[in-house]
């Protein structure tokens, strides 16, 4: 069977389509560079209402297992693929990726020049599309307030470690979680929406979650969450870092097409050294906001100098625009983990916060 993705620009791209389309779909283009990884990337909350683009031509090849999943679900709109391997290689599958999508009725299109259809969105940038059995002439604007979709509804505790750590969930991924859990902490993960909840909570440190959507979504929160940060060790990861950026007076704005792979790098401005992340996010928060505030870079793109992460000047804040839980993608940059859970240890010693 046919099928069409089409663009809100006008472009139309034809391939094979899933067998299981009821109706057309809609959501953001966007593109993935990254040759492995594409279990991560379709239950990552961060591409909730997304159309993902995988620019590598052959996906799939070892298949889908019970431990990759960043979350409970598939989160993707749509998949766009050169090639969707039929068979699984790799011996921890337990399911080929054409019938892990068939069988969540998770509509794909396969034998599309998915490198063309790359060069369209960096030409255009990112912006909505549609999959449909046929020419799709006009498409609605963009769905907004993916974080409430995906956030969780309750205040759930993992773990019983002797560090107790609140991740705040705008969209968390698993792999964070467990990254957190590795370190001998207790962990409680509690939707933004519902921070008021911690009143009363103890606790020694804060973790803001990586998500999805626009950041100032939670703009009606920040003098909430800047009321935590201001009182515990922080680390904010992707949509965290820069939520913690608009709440100490930094602004934000949308790159052209965003930064999605596991090949992205970056240069610690402290060390001088340059690594190789994991990156997933279409916002970024404007250098030049940074001046007024008592924020400052500490990491930043090589590619493109954008901020990549900062510190605070006097509170023990730390944050990554990038995964430093990697998955999917390199571990050059776990070590922020042990950086964290020292600023943490620190501050425990001292008897007081700053």
């Amino acid at each position: 069977m046919k099928g069409y993705l089409c663009l809100q620009d006008g472009q139309t791209f034809e391939g094979k389509a899933s067998a299981h389309w009821k109706q057309p779909i809609q959501g953001e283009i966007v593109f993935f560079t990254g040759m492995t990884g594409y279990q991560e990337v379709l239950t990552d909350p961060s591409y909730k209402d997304q159309i993902v683009v995988f620019t590598y031509p052959l996906i799939g090849n070892y298949g889908v297992n019970e431990q990759d999943d960043e979350s409970d679900e598939i989160q993707v709109s749509g998949v766009i693929m050169f090639h969707c391997a039929d068979k699984a290689s790799h011996y921890a599958a337990t399911s080929s990726l054409k019938d892990y999508l068939e069988k969540q009725e998770v509509p794909f299109l396969t034998g599309i020049d998915t490198r063309q259809v790359t060069k369209a969105i960096r030409k255009g940038g990112s912006h909505q599309a549609v999959l449909s059995s046929q020419h799709v002439n006009t498409i609605a604007p963009a769905k907004t307030g993916q974080m409430q979709k995906v956030q969780g509804r309750q205040v759930e505790t993992y773990g019983s470690g002797k560090m107790h750590i609140v991740l705040i969930d705008f969209g968390w991924k698993k792999s964070i979680l467990n990254a957190l859990l590795s370190y001998d902490a207790k962990v409680t993960v509690v939707p933004f929406t519902k921070i008021k909840e911690l009143e009363g909570t103890d606790f020694d440190a804060v973790v803001l979650s990586n998500g999805p959507g626009n950041p100032k979504d939670a703009e009606s929160y920040l003098p909430q969450l800047k009321s935590i940060t201001d009182r515990y060790p922080t680390f904010g990861i992707c949509m965290g870092h820069q939520v913690i950026s608009l709440a100490y007076g930094a602004e934000t704005e949308k790159l052209p097409f965003g930064h999605r792979g596991a090949n992205h790098p970056v240069k610690d401005i402290k060390t001088g050294k340059v690594f190789i992340s994991s990156q997933n996010h279409n916002y970024v928060v404007k250098a030049s906001s940074l001046a007024d505030t008592p924020l400052s870079t500490r990491f930043y793109n090589v590619n493109d100098d954008t901020v990549e992460g900062i510190v605070h000047d006097q509170k023990p804040i730390m944050t990554a625009q990038f995964h430093p839980e990697a998955h999917p993608g390199p571990s050059d940059a776990e070590w922020l983990f042990d950086d964290f859970f020292t600023l943490i240890q620190s501050k425990k010693e001292e008897g007081v916060y700053v």
